[in-house]
């Protein structure tokens, strides 16, 4: 090449992506760590009583928004990121995992959808019973989206730390905290109701990856894209 000649080569943009992907992957986890830690009602709790701790606490419910929409935005790059570093050695585990958890994390807006509308109905001065209907039967889809969420992402996030084992392309402690992060979180909210625990599981999966997002900056634009 001349001093007068151009490089007119596109720009690489491959390292971008893996940047952006290495940066989503804790973001989702966290956001949903949170929002389960300040959530003002247990996942047990009847309508009638969500809506008298959401009447009590609507600037925390303004966050469990917040934060949901926030999960609702990075949860499914996340896991498509953590697959490409799974995948080469765990292709089936792999892909059933991300059947499960890319229709469970999509679910996510129509569940936070059941928290802005009674956060909106108690606001508003709605009577009780339509504020717990808005919540309780805002629409059948959001039964068909919850039953999505819980299976899904319970079921994949194990299936998915499986296969992060088995490609240790990240530290075993890694994978096992994502194996370990659903099943805990599941009994957290649903068996004893600590939002404590419910915390330190989500914390484990962003933790999780975590160590996902160092192994993909330290991967080559080639394996990156290969993945």
């Amino acid at each position: 090449m001349t001093a007068l000649d151009v490089d007119v080569r596109p720009p690489e943009v491959r390292w971008r992506g893996r940047t952006v992907a290495a940066l989503l992957l804790p973001i989702g986890p966290a956001a949903v760590a949170l929002l389960r830690f300040v959530l003002p009602y247990e996942t047990t709790d009847d309508s009638s009583e969500i809506v008298r701790e959401v009447a009590a606490h609507q600037t925390t419910q303004s966050a469990v928004v917040w934060l949901g929409f926030v999960a609702s935005l990075t949860l499914v790059p996340a896991v498509l990121a953590a697959a490409k570093v799974a995948r080469p050695a765990a292709p089936r585990l792999t892909a059933a995992a991300l059947v499960l958890l890319v229709p469970a994390y999509l679910s996510i807006g129509w569940l936070v959808s059941s928290d802005a509308a009674v956060l909106f109905s108690v606001r508003h001065g709605l009577s009780a019973g339509t504020a717990a209907d808005s919540y309780e039967s805002l629409h059948p889809v959001v039964i068909v989206a919850g039953a999505a969420f819980v299976v899904g992402h319970v079921v994949g996030t194990v299936l998915l730390g499986c296969a992060l084992w088995r490609s240790r392309a990240v530290p075993h402690a890694a994978a096992a905290a994502v194996v370990i992060s659903q099943p805990l979180h599941f009994v957290a909210a649903v068996v004893l109701g600590s939002h404590w625990l419910d915390l330190a599981a989500w914390g484990l999966n962003a933790i999780g990856f975590a160590a996902i997002a160092v192994v993909v900056l330290s991967m080559t634009d080639a394996d990156w894209a290969a993945a």
